[in-house]
This record gives C-alpha cells, sequence and structure tokens, in this order.
C-alpha cells in the first residue's frame, strides 16, 4: 500500500531536509510534498531536498499563487473567518490552499492516505508493528476516512538547543492518551503558569483516506465536501510537536510578523495565548530579559518536576528521533545528501539563470507541474455541512489548546 503523501509548508530551509530525511528514512514514505518559499526555495537549498528520494519540491511562484488566487476556497464560508489577516492566520489560509493542491497531486501519483505535518512535526508511530506508518494505516478500518493523531509537546532541558530532532528526548503527552483524573489532577504543575497545558495547539493532526470530494479542513483536519467523514483516534501514535524548542525561535517568530506588541493587537495575529505572550516579550524585552522568561516558560530545568511528572506518565521520553539522526550521521546519509545538494545546487542555478536569460517571465522550473495540477482544483461540487463551532456556525478546525480547569469543573472536554 503506498504511504500517505506528506505535505509540509516551509519557509525557513534550516531543518526542512533532515525533518524528511527522518520521514524518509525512518518512516518510509511514498511521496513527501514540500511547498517551499523564502530561504526554503533558494537553488542551493532547494537542492538539498530534491537530493531526497521520494520528494517533490513546490515552490510558491507567482502563478501557483495565481492559481490558489481561482481556489474554489475563496468563495466558501468555512474558511472565510482566517481570510485577510496578518501572521498566523494568513499562514494557516497559505496552509490550506496548499493541502488542496497537495491532494490532486498525492491522487495522481497513487497514494491512499495524505497527511499535513509542518517542519517542527514528526510522526511517531507508537504501537504500529516494525514501527511502520504503513502498516498503522493498512489495519485502519475501510470505512473509516480520517485517523487523527494527538500530538506531544517537547519540553526541553535546556535553553541551548541547536538540532531539536537530535537533542530533545522529553515530551509532554496529549490529554487523550491520559488518565482524565491524571490529567487534571496535576494540571497546573503541568502547566508551570502558562495560559494552557500546551503552550501551543494540542487538537492533532490528522491523516485523510484519498477520495472523491476530499478538501482541507484547516492544517489540522480534512473533510469531505459530499459527506460528514468518518474519524478515529489513535491510542498510542502521535505527531511530535517541536515547539520553541531553540531560543531563536522567540525572535524568528517577531521578525516573521509586524504586529505591534499589545494585548489588543497580537490577537489579530496570533490564535494561540503563548504565541502572543512570546511575541510581545520578544518585541519589548532585552535579550537578558527573554532569556529569563523562556527559562520560566519554556525550559524544563526542576529535575525533581520532571522526575514526578515522568512518573505519572505526564511527561515521557522518546528517544526515536535522536537514535535516527545519530544513525544517519554515523551511515554517512547526511554527508551524502549534502555532497549530492550542492551539485544539484549548481546545477539547478544554473538552468534557473540560464532560462531567465531566455525567458524574462520563467521564474522556478517546477512551474508548469504546480499549474497544471492546481487547474483540476477548480471542478465544483456540491459542499455539505463541516465542522461546526459552538455558534453552529461551519468553519476550519484551528489550532486549539488542550482542555483547561474549566472543563474539568464543568465536567466535559470540548474539542
Amino acid at each position: 500500500m503506498p504511504a500517505p503523501a506528506q505535505p509540509p509548508s516551509v519557509a525557513g530551509g534550516g531543518a526542512a531536509w533532515r525533518h524528511l530525511l527522518l520521514l524518509l528514512t525512518a518512516l518510509p514514505l511514498a511521496l513527501a510534498l514540500l511547498f517551499v518559499e523564502g530561504k526554503a526555495a533558494k537553488p542551493t537549498v532547494a537542492g538539498v531536498l530534491e537530493s531526497i528520494p521520494g520528494v517533490k519540491v513546490v515552490y510558491r511562484t507567482k502563478e501557483l499563487e495565481e492559481q490558489q488566487a481561482r481556489s474554489r476556497i475563496w468563495n466558501e464560508t468555512w474558511l472565510a473567518g482566517f481570510f485577510y489577516k496578518p501572521c498566523n492566520y494568513e499562514l494557516f489560509v497559505k496552509q490550506s490552499l496548499n493541502m488542496e493542491m497537495a491532494i490532486v497531486m498525492a491522487r495522481e501519483s497513487g497514494m491512499d492516505w495524505i497527511m499535513h505535518l509542518d517542519t517542527d512535526e514528526l510522526l511517531y508511530p507508537g504501537g504500529a508493528p516494525e514501527y511502520s506508518i504503513r502498516r498503522l494505516l493498512a489495519d485502519v478500518a475501510d470505512d473509516v476516512d480520517m485517523v487523527i493523531f494527538p500530538n506531544y509537546e517537547s519540553s526541553v532541558e535546556r535553553d541551548d538547543i541547536k538540532d531539536p530532532f537530535s537533542e530533545v528526548s522529553m515530551f509532554k503527552k496529549n490529554y487523550d492518551h491520559l488518565p482524565k483524573d491524571t490529567y487534571f489532577g496535576m494540571y497546573k504543575e503541568a502547566t508551570r503558569g502558562n495560559p494552557n497545558y500546551f503552550i501551543t495547539y494540542g487538537n492533532g493532526k490528522s491523516a485523510a483516506r484519498i477520495q472523491d470530494n476530499l478538501r482541507p479542513n484547516g492544517a489540522h483536519r480534512w473533510h469531505n465536501y459530499a459527506k460528514s467523514p468518518n474519524e478515529i483516534k489513535l491510542e498510542e501514535a502521535a505527531v511530535l510537536h517541536y515547539t520553541y524548542t531553540k531560543f531563536s525561535d522567540l525572535t524568528s517568530r517577531r521578525d516573521r510578523c509586524g504586529c505591534k506588541p499589545t494585548k489588543q493587537d497580537v490577537k489579530r495575529c496570533f490564535m494561540l495565548d503563548f504565541d502572543r505572550a512570546a511575541f510581545i516579550i520578544a518585541s519589548t524585552a532585552s535579550e537578558e530579559d527573554m532569556l529569563r522568561w523562556y527559562n520560566e516558560r519554556v525550559v524544563w530545568n526542576d529535575k525533581q518536576l520532571n522526575l514526578k511528572l515522568l512518573r505519572k506518565g505526564v511527561l515521557t521520553r522518546i528517544y526515536a528521533p535522536m537514535a535516527i539522526v545519530q544513525g544517519l550521521r554515523e551511515s554517512g546519509v547526511f554527508t551524502s545528501v549534502i555532497a549530492a545538494a550542492v551539485d544539484n545546487g549548481k546545477v539547478l542555478l544554473k538552468e534557473i539563470t540560464d532560462r531567465n536569460s531566455t525567458d524574462p517571465d520563467h521564474e522556478d522550473l517546477p512551474r508548469t507541474f504546480v499549474a497544471a495540477n492546481a487547474r483540476k482544483i477548480l471542478n465544483v461540487v456540491e459542499p455539505a455541512p463541516a465542522y461546526r463551532d459552538d455558534g453552529g456556525a461551519s468553519t476550519a478546525v484551528p489550532p486549539l489548546s488542550p482542555p483547561g480547569l474549566d472543563e474539568a469543573r464543568g465536567g466535559k472536554a470540548v474539542w
């Protein structure tokens, strides 16, 4: 059975190729669709990405943007609440448009499943035979349309992390993978003064069976224009989310967003409370104060508390990514990929230079491939009701914080 296609959205090139090496080497996938822009789209970086077997790099060209501007999504209501807003809202819309295109590409490539991951996320196939995503999805009943992977959140133990995949082994488990009395009983200690149990999202990511009328439902879920998908939630497998693992993540997020560092204005830019607080700190504090704040809010440097939460099962150790990175280094895979990327980068740069000199409208090599697939997205099907929020309105599923103590007092957890 073909493995799921993965459409991560990448703005920078630093860890993108290493992320894909982990996915394709440890959890062999049939196809990874990598949507790139900015630094990741530069020839030398793109050469690294294109050197990895099973990867298709999709560049954010002018033609791609024009095709996405004609997507039916702009005329529908389920994503409308995220339109024409800056920062995280703009990214959320861009991811949804990329996912729409990825469905067409994956289907043409004969894929059975599709999943969206960012480059700070890895799939952890806990409970799967042979540590295999393919086996995991092959065992899913035929009538299931969507599989939800709850996410675990990285819990860094130092403030000088450089390579999260090879240096981080401790994760906070998801609400869905904990006994409820443990979750709520340890909530305050696990939260450590932050707005929520997780500093970022807690509603996981999902894989969808590729079929007629499939569409994205925001970056975390999929939906279907013709029916309400039948979904299940996995009890052991998870998405590992490496969030704010480096101190520099504070300033990098700040530098990508032009909002004012006020409590009111950050609501226009960020969906989650911690992201808002982090942006304000990064925009107003000295580096010394930022580092102090980072250690208080993000770094798990209280060894006694860590041990207590590990014993309770709130925290867990997962060494697989570290072991894989070490194995790739020792086997020479990283070195060979980088060497091949240098050659590919030079060739790609020369081709772009040569073609630009004869065709001023040509911007990127894969443009024709992208445009041809994008046109097929525009076929119209009658929409069916989608996910509904508390007000009854159909809407995309945004990144959501895990249940808080209010849900415990109310006797239910709403996702």
